[in-house]
């Protein structure tokens, strides 16, 4: 079988992770073909430290590539949209980073296209393929907690200085690049979508939420109980209760580590790359990179794990988040849910 081979749209700080991240799998099912970034010496730096051929300035030309099966799409969380349906358009499968899209309305929009060209199309919710994840979810499923009644989640660090958090006009604040993370492990624990969402927000300057907390009500009367700040730094666990015991995820979001409903301490440790990643366990998007060839090999158009159906409900969370708080975007009055 010939290996996936991989583009990456942008050369900021994920991409490099993602880039660490794939030279830890095999070579033989996935290589690093092409970068594109807005600025050529970028796109060229980034294709040196990664030892990846080809380099562009530039998405449309990654677009053009015949070698690209599947792109990768690091941008700002406004531009997913518009690059992530180039790429589809032009047969590439795509793994964008999240939030998929700016709503709900956009989001479906885009994964509609993606069905109508028959590509792959998946939001990187990279948390929910790591082992510990999937442990809880095997944990829940044989019924070892009980009946799931409540999730308390929080998720921080200071990041009012940086532009893709505290600018709207990069579809910044912290529902859509926090909040995602919290919004997905109260899903994934609860295997179901809120029907009832109470929020409350601070915002800056820009009319953008710098933090928020939200009661997330669930069927059967399950709670989850969330809270972003990028102002301060948060104890960043999620514990899943239920009505026999509980599960922590520590560092929820990333974890390698979870205290399991017995007391004990979980540890499932990450390979070392090549090149340094810069942020915390990212060498576990290795995860989401293998379950996208996985996907695309069977001929599949979308995770289970991440489903479209996934990313449109979290995307609805955010939107009525938004709502409540008072934070609308550009792309509200194009894209209606």
């Amino acid at each position: 079988m010939a290996p996936l081979r991989w583009a990456i749209v942008s050369a900021g700080t994920i991409s490099h992770d993602f880039a660490c991240a794939v030279s830890t799998l095999p070579a033989a099912d996935h290589q690093l073909v092409a970068v594109g970034a807005r600025g050529l010496e970028n796109a060229r730096k980034f294709a040196e430290l990664h030892g990846i051929p080809r380099f562009y300035e530039g998405y449309e030309a990654i677009a053009k590539d015949p070698e690209v099966d599947v792109v990768y799409v690091g941008t700002v969380n406004n531009a997913h949209y518009e690059v992530s349906r180039m790429m589809l358009e032009a047969g590439k499968h795509v793994l964008c980073e999240k939030p998929l899209c700016v709503n709900r309305g956009q989001a479906r929009a885009l994964l509609d296209f993606a069905r109508e060209r028959g590509r792959f199309c998946m939001e990187a919710i990279w948390s929910r393929f790591f082992p510990s994840y999937i442990h809880l979810r095997e944990r829940i499923g044989r019924g070892d907690l009980g009946r799931i009644e409540r999730v308390e989640v929080q998720f921080g660090f200071p990041l009012t200085h940086v532009e893709r958090v505290r600018m709207k006009s990069l579809g910044g604040g912290t529902v859509l690049d926090l909040g995602v993370y919290t919004i997905q492990v109260a899903m994934w624990a609860f295997q179901a979508e809120p029907v009832k969402i109470e929020a409350a927000g601070q915002l800056n300057d820009e009319g953008v939420d710098v933090g928020i907390t939200a009661k997330l009500h669930f069927p059967q009367g399950g709670v989850a109980n969330i809270r972003t700040s990028a102002i301060d730094k948060l104890p960043n666990t999620a514990v899943i209760i239920g009505t026999k015991g509980s599960i922590t995820l520590h560092d929820f979001w990333c974890p390698t580590e979870l205290t399991d409903v017995d007391g004990t301490v979980r540890s499932y440790p990450l390979p070392t790359p090549k090149v340094e990643c810069i942020l915390q366990n990212s060498v576990g998007l290795r995860y989401e990179a293998e379950e996208t060839r996985r996907r695309i090999l069977a001929g599949e158009l979308e995770s289970p794990s991440v489903s479209h159906q996934d990313s449109l409900a979290i995307a609805g969370v955010q939107d009525a988040i938004r709502k409540q708080i008072g934070v609308e975007m550009p792309e509200d009055y194009i894209y209606k849910s």
